[in-house]
């Protein structure tokens, strides 16, 4: 009997599904007492494991040599950083009817965290955009997304994220800051050790993302904070979470054109303009949120699905896209071993299932 697959315009991410289970093992299982005690300890050094990695891995190099590009990094950044936290704030006159106070302040986060790097790689390889830009354009989001997300979300979440209270700002430094600066000034040492084992590496990555989710999910159950969300709620938020992303889609699209970006770079702008990394935004909520990071980290799992779905669509619409002489000249995809050094730290954000000639997850 063949095994049963899910169609090639479903992509739904191994990843998510792990997720799913740690959840559902935490709403079950939860950590509790000194077992919670080992649990935040054991969360607090995955989280500056996952930031070293990631400040090791990730190329400044590549990322200053794709400065000449300015004007579209600009755009992107101005997609993710400006544009996604006004949708977010917009999102407020929503609050008590149709989203609860704590999923707003989820939903606002979600709207802060920087953009992916391997997943904009690998769709807009699929629709035959400017990959080397957006290499670069997902880079620099993530290297500022690493010191800009914790102070936008101190300040426009207020105590619910910690505010700038000395404890948090602390947090922020030890936990965030400090490995990732660590990992960028070990990576001239580092760097072919993790080429080599990357496959492993991820596992790491991996692990460590899941023990985050864990520990947040089983505080939030001993909390009781799952009494304040219910499916008419769960249904709203995907509702709202469906119109930030096609606003953000359309804005990117529309708005790259009347810049006057060629139509590579234009699918370079949409796909790095419009996501949320799951792989930073999961431990940055761990240590902004605390006891409420399970609520918090809810609205970015559910994006994360929704963009992977929605974006594999879009990507191969793009490419069956007639092409015009300029487009012809489109930067080709770069080879797979070129990726794995900028992108390895965000293992978490690609899809397995398009079967297209595109750079494998890692």
């Amino acid at each position: 009997m063949r095994r049963p697959h899910l169609p090639a315009w479903l992509p739904v991410d191994p990843f998510i599904m792990g997720l799913l289970a740690t959840v559902g093992l935490a709403a079950l299982l939860p950590a509790r007492g000194s077992a919670a005690s080992v649990a935040e300890a054991a969360s607090t050094a995955a989280v500056a494991l996952l930031f070293f990695l990631y400040g090791a891995r990730l190329s400044t190099r590549e990322a200053l040599d794709g400065m000449r590009h300015w004007r579209l990094h600009l755009t992107v950044l101005a997609s993710t950083f400006l544009l996604f936290p006004f949708l977010g704030l917009a999102a407020h006159t929503l609050v008590p009817g149709v989203l609860t106070p704590p999923l707003y302040s989820g939903l606002l986060f979600l709207c802060l965290v920087p953009s992916t790097i391997q997943s904009s790689i690998a769709f807009t390889s699929i629709a035959r955009g400017n990959v080397p830009a957006a290499i670069c354009a997902g880079s620099f989001s993530s290297l500022i997304g690493i010191f800009l997300t914790p102070l936008l979300a101190a300040g426009l979440l207020g105590s619910g994220a910690g505010g700038f209270s000395a404890d948090s700002l602390l947090k922020i430094v030890l936990q965030l800051l400090l490995p990732f600066l660590l990992g960028q000034a070990l990576r001239p040492w580092a760097g072919g050790f993790l080429v080599r084992n990357r496959s492993v590496l991820g596992y790491v990555d991996r692990g460590s993302i899941l023990l985050v989710v864990y520990t947040a999910f089983s505080a939030g159950m001993a909390a009781g904070i799952w009494r304040q969300v219910s499916l008419p709620r769960l249904g709203g938020l995907m509702a709202v979470e469906a119109v930030i992303l096609a606003v953000m889609l359309a804005v990117t699209w529309y708005g790259a054109e009347r810049l006057g970006f060629t139509r590579e770079d234009r699918i370079a702008i949409q796909f790095a303009g419009s996501k949320k990394s799951l792989a930073a935004g999961l431990p940055m909520a761990s240590v902004l949120f605390g006891a409420q990071a399970s609520l918090a980290v809810l609205p970015l799992m559910l994006f994360h699905q929704m963009q992977l779905m929605v974006c594999a669509v879009l990507a191969r619409r793009r490419a069956r896209d007639p092409q015009t002489p300029r487009d012809s000249h489109a930067p080709q995809a770069p080879q797979a071993t070129e990726l794995p050094e900028l992108a390895a730290g965000h293992v978490a954000e690609v899809s397995h299932a398009p079967q297209h000639p595109v750079p494998e997850a890692r």
